[in-house]
């Protein structure tokens, strides 16, 4: 692991559960994320009543999701800036209200697609400014013996909104519609609202740039990448982040034709994604809880050669409980790259640099997670299947082996 140093002991989560201010936090993730996976399913839902342009006739599901898309890829860095100069609590309480009051004027707009578009862009906008929000109130709210918890309890929090959120959001839709014909724009909404209530209730101390000072955007910017590229440890835990992403994002187009292999049908290739994302949320809890005392193991290392196994593995799997349990060993060797490596982000960066930081973070995620949903199929339908996962395999394991041996000659440097 690319560790800072030697942590003091915690107390795993329970010692979390007695931070009344870290709760509100994390009750807020929950409400907030659950509302993201809902929303874009009642944007999906929604399609149906409105009357797309020609062109887009036959994929207006698709023009959704990409402008919820798009605004992660452009506006992180920029709002990462932001975030910077306003307190974090005030960021995290407003987006939410902000994008429920949205979400609750959607029943009023005019029945034109466009504007459909635009609601689903707007949103994805502020969560620009939630997200790395988000990630900078941690630390602020944690002590640092306590991170590593606290990450694995965000990213558990995290998987499990994506696997129950769009697991249960059109039968939760479905109820909601029986309210009335608001009934589920008053839902998603409510639930932002109550969100950025619940947040707006945490007491943080921290210092901002006060607001006279002149804004230098792109001084600012500079000033973010500047940081990045001098600091080779957080460099290389961002670099980890990215690979890790990457996999998960070829993996989900990977898993159709998966799914066919080891005995489903196309259209559940879901309960592999599923595998590993309870995998994820499994690993995420040991580190939780236990994580502080193997501070001194290379355990993004073992999360890289674990996750390489899987693929080379799954290459030539043919059977279905073998193709689930694999699903669950890359979740879990996934967490023991991103907990470590994103507690490391944190405790490097300093609290005026947090806001660019993980706003810079985001812009990379979300790169890296547009990147490999193009490119996988395509190389599938190529090289086929096999070939893809042995690649990437391969692949996976040279970029953890390079990752350790570099993190290892970085400590060194820095001693």
């Amino acid at each position: 692991m690319l560790s800072p140093g030697p942590q003091p002991t915690s107390g795993g989560f329970l010692s979390l559960l007695h931070n009344r201010n870290f709760l509100k936090l994390w009750s807020g993730q929950i409400i907030s994320q659950l509302g993201d996976k809902i929303f874009l399913v009642l944007l999906i839902t929604l399609v149906v009543n409105y009357q797309a342009p020609a062109y887009l006739a036959t994929s207006m599901a698709s023009a959704v999701m990409v402008a919820n898309t798009l605004p992660a890829v452009f506006f992180g860095s920029a709002a990462g800036i932001f975030v910077d100069r306003y307190p974090k609590r005030t960021i995290l309480s407003v987006t939410n209200i902000l994008r429920g009051l949205l979400v609750l004027t959607i029943p009023f707009l005019p029945n034109e697609f466009a504007l459909l578009l635009l609601v689903a862009f707007l949103e994805s906008i502020l969560t620009q400014f939630f997200a790395p929000a988000e990630q900078a109130a941690i630390p602020l709210l944690v002590d640092e013996k306590n991170l590593l918890s606290a990450n694995a309890l965000f990213i558990t929090t995290m998987m499990g909104s994506l696997v129950i959120g769009f697991a249960i959001g059109e039968p939760v839709l479905s109820w909601a519609q029986s309210w009335g014909k608001l009934g589920r724009e008053f839902f998603v909404g409510g639930l932002y609202i109550s969100a950025g209530l619940v947040l707006s209730w945490i007491r943080v101390e921290e210092s901002v740039t006060t607001h006279e000072q002149k804004w230098q955007f792109i001084g600012d910017l500079k000033d973010g990448f500047g940081y990045l590229r001098k600091n080779k440890l957080l460099g290389q835990a961002m670099l980890q982040l990215t690979v890790l992403y990457c996999v998960f994002a070829a993996l989900t187009v990977l898993a159709v034709g998966l799914a066919q292999e080891i005995g489903l049908k196309p259209n559940q290739f879901g309960f592999l994604l599923a595998g590993s994302g309870a995998g994820l949320i499994l690993g995420a809890g040991i580190l939780g809880q236990w994580g502080e005392r193997w501070s001194d193991r290379p355990l993004p290392l073992y999360g890289f050669l674990s996750m390489a196994f899987v693929l080379l593995v799954f290459a030539f799997v043919d059977r279905l409980w073998l193709g689930l349990g694999l699903s669950v060993f890359l979740g879990i060797g996934a967490s023991f790259i991103g907990v470590p490596m994103q507690t490391l982000i944190q405790i490097k960066t300093p609290p005026e640099m947090r806001g660019k930081v993980f706003g810079f973070q985001n812009n990379i995620v979300n790169i890296a997670l547009s990147v490999p949903l193009a490119l996988a199929g395509i190389l599938a339908d190529l090289v086929g299947l096999q070939a893809v996962l042995v690649g990437l395999g391969i692949v996976v394991a040279v970029a953890g082996i390079w990752a350790w041996q570099k993190g290892q000659q970085i400590v060194e440097e820095s001693i």
